[in-house]
């Protein structure tokens, strides 16, 4: 399972929201800056995000988006190359917070997440990075 830094404030991160600019090749371009690997993209910040695979896609992972339920009406998770469906389990943990979850690839989760940013919706977006 993958482990989160105990306090998030000191993990690297951008202390703001941005669109994505391009992905792949194992990560991502945002911001004027490269990150390899996966993310999750807040209202208020976007954190390097340990999942590699959509198996991985649990409460304990998306922990952060739960706890910043007040800023956030939906959630798109790319993963990555995969077709997945969240688990019941995991849909009644965001609906119980208001939380509407949207699962595609990662290429259309972009595209999607980059509309909603732009319109200024309360969007977040857990993405897992692709080859």
């Amino acid at each position: 399972m993958p482990k989160q830094p105990a306090d998030r404030s000191e993990a690297p991160h951008l202390p703001r929201s941005a669109s994505i600019d391009a992905y792949g090749k194992g990560g991502f371009a945002f911001a004027e800056m490269s990150h390899r690997g996966s993310l999750l993209c807040l209202p208020d910040a976007i954190w390097a995000w340990p999942v590699t695979k959509a198996s991985e896609i649990d409460e304990f992972t998306l922990s952060q988006v739960l706890a910043a339920a007040n800023m956030i009406d939906t959630l798109i998770i790319g993963t990555g190359t995969e077709v997945w469906v969240p688990p019941n389990r995991l849909r009644e943990a965001f609906r119980t917070v208001h939380i509407g979850l949207d699962a595609m690839q990662t290429g259309p989760a972009i595209r999607t997440y980059n509309i909603m940013f732009g319109e200024r919706r309360r969007v977040a977006a857990a993405l897992i990075a692709v080859p």
